[in-house]
């Protein structure tokens, strides 16, 4: 692979009514003392530190050796280091350089569109807050050769392919960012509970209990539960029921009292409440609506 790779684009109609497209992407390294940032960029990408620049896109930034400094309007400066992804934001006055006594390696890609303003704008990033370390990892610097790879061929249809790609880069950075310093051990633990709540499908669990056999607190299992799943851990635990309960409905002649006991419902009455209030519909309801789908 050649160590220097930059490609800019020309963006038709079609590509921004795909919603998401990028602009431009590439990969350098820059040697300890070199000037930075170079000026064989197109006018709209050039800046100076002195000045600083303005995007009207978004930047991703992602450095794999070396280390230096971010700044912005949003958050001062930052110190960047080996690993680090810094995003920039349409708007948001910005300058960065590496370390003139280390230099550093560095691949970005550039994107616009609906579909990156809704996700980037919609708290999933933000522009106070946006540096993500220990970002370089196998999946990301895969997704990285991917767009290089895509780019460079430059096939029909490359360019929705790479926006596919590209958004799959972005929910890996997310995966790390909400996962933290600690995300094997979050997997784990979250993986483990999800086993130990099916294994009692059909009966009550102590969360608290599950929470000390992991090793952690119940108020740190509660948090790093939702943070993962979107809900809490009794929830979840009662979802996997009512799942259970579409299956049951669907597949066998029991009657709604039965699943509910089979289940571990306190009541049948409960059972009806809570199945009508997480799918929209009573289990009668449901049954009878699903035959006549089939």
């Amino acid at each position: 692979m050649n160590t220097a790779f930059k490609k800019y684009l020309i963006t038709s109609k079609k590509d921004v009514s795909w919603g998401f497209y990028i602009n431009n992407l590439g990969r350098n390294v820059i040697r300890k003392h070199a000037e930075y940032p170079s000026m064989d960029h197109p006018d709209q990408y050039i800046f100076t530190w002195d000045k600083g620049r303005i995007l009207d896109e978004f930047h991703l930034v992602l450095i794999t050796k070396g280390e230096g400094v971010f700044e912005s309007n949003a958050t001062g400066k930052i110190k960047i280091s080996d690993g680090d992804v810094f995003l920039l934001f349409p708007g948001m006055w910005h300058r960065y350089k590496p370390k003139k006594s280390i230099g550093w390696t560095e691949r970005w890609v550039g994107f616009s569109g609906a579909i990156a303003t809704h996700f980037l704008s919609n708290g999933f990033f933000k522009a106070d807050a946006p540096v993500i370390s220990k970002c370089n990892t196998t999946s990301v610097l895969h997704h990285f050769n991917t767009l290089f790879k895509l780019f460079d061929e430059a096939s029909y249809g490359y360019q929705h392919i790479a926006s596919g790609v590209c958004i799959q880069l972005m929910a890996e950075l997310h995966k790390i960012k909400s996962g933290g310093t600690n995300l094997d051990d979050l997997n784990s633990m979250v993986s483990q509970a999800k086993s130990v709540m099916y294994k009692h499908i059909n009966g009550t669990i102590n969360l608290t209990e599950i929470a000390s056999n992991l090793g952690v607190s119940y108020s740190k299992f509660r948090i790093d539960f939702k943070k993962q799943t979107g809900v809490s851990p009794l929830q979840y635990h009662l979802l996997l029921k009512i799942e259970k309960s579409k299956e049951l409905l669907l597949n066998t002649k029991k009657s709604q009292k039965e699943i509910a006991f089979e289940l571990g419902f306190e009541s049948d009455v409960y059972f009806n409440r809570l199945f009508k209030r997480k799918t929209g519909l009573s289990p009668g309801k449901f049954r009878g609506l699903s035959k006549d789908l089939l």
